[in-house]
């Protein structure tokens, strides 16, 4: 059994001890909190709640260290600093900043002689690899990527972060015309604007600056700028009432064209509709906790993505299995 512990236990981390719980092959052994342990309850009978600053303690007991947190500002600090202990695994999911965190991560990794997984869920993650397999079939052609409508979990820690915000949540809304546009094959120029819009519901402390929270969260780089947002200030019982869900999803698409003159038109259309947008990223993120196990026992180290995986080391099926139900 994979001996698995978990950093964190907000809406990821329980995610992640549903999805070990459905693993055959896996095992909780540890929990992971910057709270105060006895304040963390978890569904797993019998397994420990520790705080953060006693991890090292369990160098050796531990194969894989699941990281959740946001991208904000807690993976940037957490991945590399863990990735010196354990062998680890993330869901980073600021684009712009992959390649930065993927080289802070690397030099932790390979100077411990640990493997470590970076930005794995499903964008980043099976949609980069959707992305990937479309543009190598389809060379001449377009990608394009929708969200939502669906609550990010990046963007809405982002925003919990803003001075004087109490609780908040993003939805990303596709712009249904930049789809269908898209899908009838036209193969539009589009702005990151034309694609997307965002919308945030925020329940403010007493007291709070509403005007300065807005523009704060209007003008966040790489995550609210380059879109329309809109802000929208309500009671928590509203909130709670409302917009407790998680739910999300979105598409890939790739349009591209084949023959001697480009003659024939094709679509690659991959997409998701998630009820538990944490609970599936997780479902991912275990998958792929397996997947880089495998890469150690050959003696890979240093930081990985999930462009880097062979498909068939995220299943718990063997290879004959595999070659007689999926191939």
């Amino acid at each position: 059994m994979t001996k698995i512990a978990i950093l964190g236990y907000g809406n990821l981390g329980r995610g992640v001890e549903c999805a070990v719980k459905n693993s055959p092959d896996m095992e909780l052994v540890a929990v992971f909190t910057r709270r105060d342990p006895s304040t963390v309850k978890i569904q797993t009978a019998g397994v420990p709640v520790v705080h953060a600053d006693d991890a090292e303690k369990w160098v050796g007991k531990v194969d894989l260290l699941i990281i959740c947190g946001g991208s904000a500002t807690d993976l940037p600090v957490l991945t590399p600093k863990f990735a010196k202990l354990f062998n680890v695994i993330d869901s980073f999911d600021t684009h712009a900043r992959i390649p930065e965190h993927f080289a802070n991560v690397d030099a932790a990794a390979k100077a411990a002689g640990n493997i470590a997984m970076i930005s794995v869920g499903w964008d980043p993650g099976l949609f980069s690899l959707n992305r990937v397999y479309a543009a190598s079939i389809l060379q001449n052609g377009k990608d394009y990527t929708f969200w939502g409508k669906g609550v990010s979990q990046g963007h809405s820690d982002a925003v919990r972060r803003i001075e004087g915000v109490k609780n908040a949540k993003q939805y990303t809304c596709p712009v249904e015309s930049a789809l269908e546009a898209v899908r009838s094959g036209k193969n539009p120029e589009l702005s990151t604007r034309e694609k997307h819009t965002r919308e945030v519901f925020v329940v403010a402390k007493e007291g709070a600056d509403l005007k300065k929270i807005e523009n704060e969260i209007k003008t966040m780089p790489n995550y609210f700028s380059d879109y329309d947002t809109t802000v929208h200030f309500i009671g928590e019982e509203e909130f709670n009432r409302d917009h407790s869900g998680l739910a999300h999803g979105g598409f890939v698409i790739r349009s591209g064209s084949t023959g001697w003159n480009n003659e024939h038109n094709h679509i690659i259309e991959y997409s998701l509709k998630l009820d538990s947008n944490p609970e599936f990223t997780t479902s991912v993120l275990v998958a792929y906790a397996r997947a880089a196990l495998r890469m150690k026992a050959e003696g890979v180290t240093g930081c990985k993505t999930v462009l880097d995986v062979p498909p068939a080391y995220l299943s718990a099926l063997s290879d004959e299995e595999l070659r007689a139900h999926c191939l």
